[in-house]
């Protein structure tokens, strides 16, 4: 338990004082005993060392980088600092290589080609009957068979708990981001309706052909950034209460499944009710992370098919809709926290597209604002008094 509270305090131990109390403390040590209408150079000091801390500590960037283990697992991977440990955990591990790259690897990959062709072909052929109950019922007996065969080719070990929270048709599914298999973890336990951009190649077939079985949501490129659009196709599929769950990922981006990062608003301005769902990864058996920076999806792909097994829980909690008064920013936050309190992870504010942008301006102005308001406030107290 003490370790898990030094890792979700940080390197630093911080406590939760104002800023205007750390002004006065910092005043009381230096030559200006109390806050006046000026600004005094030991103010400095406070944002200095909140900017050291913040470089030191800093609680965005490790959200993207693998979670580091605090001990090895026969993954190289899994310690970046692992040498030698034994010369019997040396043979263990070349023996796990054995087994792991020489059998598991091309089953996997038999299995991933198998359920991958099964669903283009399948898919393909469902979409020339006749919409109606028939097409329906074999759209998802394909879908839910294909997405099994495509997570035993991971070795998926996955816990689903309450099912009686499962989505239902005409509403929103919105999980926490942590890989691209996300999508399969919860397509293989029912059906939902997914959105994204159209690609090319054989992402791109993979969509044309499941598309023509089930009404799934794909934008153009230069559609994606005209947000009414997007709310109004979203909208449309909702109203229609025959049609599948949609399934959102509202952090936009991979986290590393130790946090979860500020929700996009849009899905969360629809009006209809959202299904919220906490995915946990147990990183020990494999690393389910995506580090799109690092490695591309072939790459991604190769390692989580040779790792050992990737083990998650997923967790379906009740069904939340917006409140009166609430506006979607709220209800999104709402949501968030919901969600990283059922699976264990962190809750941050910050915005996932930090990963590859810069800080907004607005985040840097706000420290400002609120140092000016302490300066101005002091100094309408002075001046009542």
């Amino acid at each position: 338990m003490l370790r898990d509270a030094k890792q979700r305090c940080g390197i630093i131990a911080k406590e939760s004082t104002s800023l205007e109390e750390e002004l006065k403390d910092i005043r009381r040590n230096c030559s200006s005993p109390e806050l006046d209408d000026s600004f005094d150079m030991s103010d400095a000091f406070y944002f200095c060392r909140r900017g050291i801390e913040s470089i030191v500590d800093d609680e965005v960037t490790k959200c993207f980088t693998a979670e580091e283990l605090e001990s090895w697992n026969l993954l190289t991977r899994s310690n970046y600092n692992f040498n030698h440990i034994s010369s019997r955990l040396t043979v263990l591990w070349g023996l796990g290589v054995v087994i792991r790259y020489g059998f598991l690897l091309p089953l996997r990959l038999t299995l991933a080609i198998t359920g991958v062709g099964l669903l283009v072909v399948l898919t393909a052929m469902i979409g020339f009957l006749p919409n109606g109950r028939m097409k329906n019922f074999l759209s998802e007996k394909v879908h839910l068979m294909c997405y099994r065969i495509c997570v035993r080719a991971l070795t998926a070990i996955i816990t689903y708990h309450h099912s009686e929270n499962k989505p239902k048709n005409g509403g929103i599914c919105v999980a926490n981001h942590t890989s691209p298999i996300d999508v399969i973890i919860l397509a293989s336990d029912g059906c939902y309706a997914m959105v994204g951009q159209i690609h090319g190649g054989l992402m791109g077939l993979i969509q044309r052909s499941m598309v023509k079985a089930c009404p799934h949501i794909w934008f153009e490129r230069s559609e994606v950034k005209d947000r009414h659009l997007v709310a109004k196709r979203l909208s449309d599929h909702v109203k229609d209460k025959s049609k599948l769950p949609i399934l959102i990922f509202p952090e936009g981006t991979c986290i590393n499944n130790t946090s979860v990062m500020m929700f996009k608003k849009g899905s969360f301005e629809i009006g209809s009710t959202v299904y919220p769902v906490a995915i946990k990864y147990d990183p020990r058996f494999g690393e389910a992370f995506w580090n799109s920076s690092q490695f591309g999806m072939m790459n991604y792909l190769l390692r989580m098919m040779s790792s050992w097994a990737i083990v998650c829980s997923v967790w379906y909690l009740p069904p939340m809709i917006r409140q009166e008064g609430e506006d979607a920013m709220q209800f999104a936050n709402r949501v968030k926290a919901a969600i990283a309190r059922q699976g264990g992870l962190v809750d941050l504010l910050w915005d996932g597209g930090l990963k590859r942008g810069k800080v907004k301006d607005t985040f840097k102005e706000e420290q400002q604002k609120l140092y000016s308001k302490i300066l101005v406030g002091t100094q309408e107290v002075r001046s009542r008094s």
